[in-house]
């Protein structure tokens, strides 16, 4: 990459200043951690020949991380701190540094120095490579074996099968996206660990690459087997989104029907039953089953109706089109 090589330019938002590069650190408690971090981020970045800035977005630190990064605003002209009002969750704190954000592209990387400034031009070179979204793979990870790498893998798996985007590394932080794609996303829950998903779902082009991972220097993960059953019910949360956003009534409709067709059938031959054999089916357990498929169904397809109303309230009212354009083909001539 030459110094004089800039991103490609997309429209950012009114009243804003448009720079290269952001790179988005959210942080809490790692007041140990933020002087390293800041330098290491600002040597990775100087000489470059790109415009950035780094966002410190402390989210609700107990051990004046907040103080420490104003500080270090004075210091480095680079850095601006969105110090945030409590802990809201590192999901809530990237969306935080993405709506901060000037940069036509945007980097996210954890503050606890386990991820490598260094691997930063290297990403931007995997970015230029025409790529809208390039993830982080800690190929060599230095975290424990018991409680973080066997259920990272599974996660992993476990994201990638359901998804269709296949990562080896989706908890990683380290990541590089145009601006476009993050305008694009909507954060909430745990979804910051499924950005890749929500960007494809979007329809970006995204990679992946090996990076540095270092050793915890200081404090102590923030991370555990606690977070398992939210990363689940997120996950499935991002299965509908991929398959049923714009068509919920496909899924619940189809179950719906199905759930009614059944209860049906069960119905019709309990009353040849009794017409025809001449048997008593008031204290039969298929009975109570065929009313039960039948009222489900009912349900069923009527959240599909009410699911479609919400869909199109979705779209219509911040007038949000259910397509992206990548780009538009025309002959200048020809528009004369």
């Amino acid at each position: 990459m030459t110094s004089t090589q800039s991103p490609s330019v997309s429209a950012l938002p009114a009243l804003t200043v448009p720079i290269d590069i952001s790179v988005v650190v959210p942080v809490y408690n790692e007041y140990d951690s933020l002087p390293a971090l800041v330098e290491a981020i600002t040597r990775a970045l100087d000489g470059l020949g790109y415009s950035y800035e780094i966002l410190g977005v402390d989210d609700g630190s107990t051990d004046g991380s907040s103080d420490r990064l104003r500080e270090l605003a004075q210091q480095y002209p680079q850095l601006r701190a969105v110090i945030l009002r409590r802990n809201y969750g590192q999901t809530a704190a990237m969306a935080a540094g993405f709506d901060h954000s000037r940069g036509q592209i945007v980097i996210t990387m954890d503050g606890d120095l386990q991820n490598d400034p260094a691997d930063i031009p290297r990403l931007l070179d995997r970015l230029n490579e025409g790529y809208d979204l390039v993830s982080g793979w800690r190929k060599n990870r230095q975290d424990n074996t018991l409680t973080r790498l066997i259920p990272s893998k599974i996660a992993n798996w476990l994201i990638a099968g359901v998804t269709g985007v296949e990562l080896h590394d989706y908890g990683c932080s380290l990541k590089a996206y145009r601006a476009e794609v993050i305008r694009d996303l909507n954060l909430y829950g745990e979804l910051h660990r499924f950005l890749p998903a929500l960007a494809f779902i979007e329809g970006a082009r995204i990679t992946e690459m090996p990076v540095t991972h270092h050793p915890r220097r200081f404090g102590t993960s923030k991370y555990g087997l606690g977070r398992t059953l939210r990363v689940v019910m997120d996950m499935l949360t991002v299965y509908f989104m991929k398959k049923f956003l714009t068509r919920p009534m496909h899924v619940f409709g189809s179950l719906g029907l199905a759930s009614m067709a059944a209860g049906i059938a069960l119905g019709v031959y309990l009353t040849l039953v009794k017409i025809l054999a001449d048997q008593d089916i008031g204290d039969r357990p298929l009975l109570v089953l065929a009313v039960v498929l039948l009222l489900a169904g009912i349900q069923l397809f009527s959240f599909g109706l009410l699911a479609e109303l919400l869909m199109r309230t979705y779209h219509e009212s911040q007038q949000r089109p259910i397509y992206r354009v990548r780009e538009v083909v025309s002959n200048a001539a020809s528009q004369d």
